[in-house]
């Protein structure tokens, strides 16, 4: 059976506020062109297909017209909520839409009951398991601790029991939205760790034969059954190494997977440049950056004079200005957002008490009661934003 997997599409963001409905309209005509000309049997797309709880119209339309497009090919689409997504709103309509073959998986009580499809060697189970917020999803799923290991672990347990009790050779395929453990993170995620702890480990897949994954934005593999396939655009400037695509996987008679990147189009590439405004205007070796999105970090001492509108007139595409000027390591103007750069909040938390403390930091018990402070509001962001 081939499979297409894809994830993250986010649509309705921007990119610094350059909207990338085009460009998102632009990858689902390549899905489509994809799923056509590979006959593949089957998509999965696991989870954020929208940015936020609440998507704009023109996101709506895109996505309803991608449903339409898939549908009218014949070829079952299996697809997740993910954190960026509101799992109610998304699952709207899911029971009617399923006759048409898109089948939206956003209720975490449905981890155990799988999609069916067959190909020439029997049955493959598919099982969507939405994005599991713990401190939400603990008692529907019966988990032992509010944490992502123990949810999601909860929600694999569900899956091999279903999976136990089908035909000897069923082979199962799994879609997750979650960090798990040696991926490699982008700024543009958003955070989900609970009790400092984001990840979880690739041995909860144990026991299926495909672990389809979204949240992460770059295409990786952790094993040849275990991988993201990324997002398809770039959605911030840590993405801008990153080769954009989708995995063509095909699953064998016996279980085994072999899988392809198939590139996605690219709107206009990224770069990041550095250095004082004069270089940075005058250096030749710039010049294949002229028609890319660009980041430009100016390390001038002293902050030149209308440096975007001067940027501009050579990279007409600069989206992000940013000020870090040459200083020694020690100098005091150094800037904090410079000295925060690369910490999480926990981290930022515990600084800040052992600073007003004079170098001493929290013991066991304070380091808990902040790091289940900093749990609480990001599970409250996460309530209001699902009400919306």
């Amino acid at each position: 059976m081939r499979l297409l997997h894809t994830s993250d599409w986010h649509l309705g963001r921007s990119f610094h506020r350059v909207s990338l409905l085009d460009a998102q309209r632009a990858f689902l005509d390549h899905l489509v062109a994809t799923v056509r000309a590979e006959r593949v049997d089957a998509v999965l797309v696991a989870g954020d297909v929208y940015d936020r709880a609440v998507p704009p119209l023109a996101a709506v339309e895109l996505f309803d017209d991608a449903l339409h497009r898939l549908a009218d090919l014949g070829v079952p689409t299996v697809m997740i909520s993910g954190n960026h997504d509101s799992a109610r709103r998304l699952g709207v309509g899911a029971g009617l839409i399923q006759r048409a073959g898109i089948h939206l998986r956003t209720d975490p009580a449905g981890c155990g009951t799988p999609v069916v499809l067959a190909d020439a060697h029997g049955d493959v189970a598919f099982y969507g398991l939405p994005y599991l917020e713990p401190a939400l999803v603990r008692d529907t799923l019966g988990a032992p601790a509010a944490s992502h290991a123990a949810v999601l672990g909860a929600a694999m347990d569900r899956v091999r029991a279903d999976l136990a009790a089908r035909p000897a050779g069923t082979r199962a395929v799994v879609l997750a939205h979650a960090f798990v453990t040696g991926g490699t993170p982008s700024d543009s995620e958003r955070d989900i760790s609970v009790g400092g702890v984001g990840s979880v480990p690739a041995a909860l897949f144990d026991g299926v034969h495909y672990a389809a994954l979204g949240h992460l934005h770059g295409c990786q593999t952790l094993s040849p059954r275990v991988r993201y396939s990324g997002s398809p655009l770039a959605y911030s400037f840590s993405e801008a190494d990153h080769r954009k695509s989708m995995w063509l996987a095909d699953l064998a008679a016996d279980g085994t997977v072999t899988a392809e990147r198939v590139d996605c189009p690219v709107p206009r590439p990224l770069a990041r440049i550095r250095g004082h405004l004069e270089d940075l205007l005058a250096d030749p070796a710039l010049e294949r950056h002229e028609d890319a999105w660009v980041e430009a970090t100016l390390t001038d001492p002293v902050r030149p004079r209308d440096p975007m509108a001067r940027l501009a007139r050579r990279f007409p595409h600069t989206v992000s200005l940013l000020f870090e000027p040459d200083r020694a390591p020690g100098d005091p103007l150094l800037s904090y957002a410079r000295r925060l750069h690369g910490r999480t909040d926990r981290q930022i938390a515990e600084d800040f008490v052992a600073h007003v403390r004079g170098g001493q930091g929290p013991d066991a018990a304070e380091r808990a009661v902040l790091t289940a402070a900093l749990d609480a509001v990001r599970v409250t962001d996460t309530v209001r934003e699902v009400a919306r």
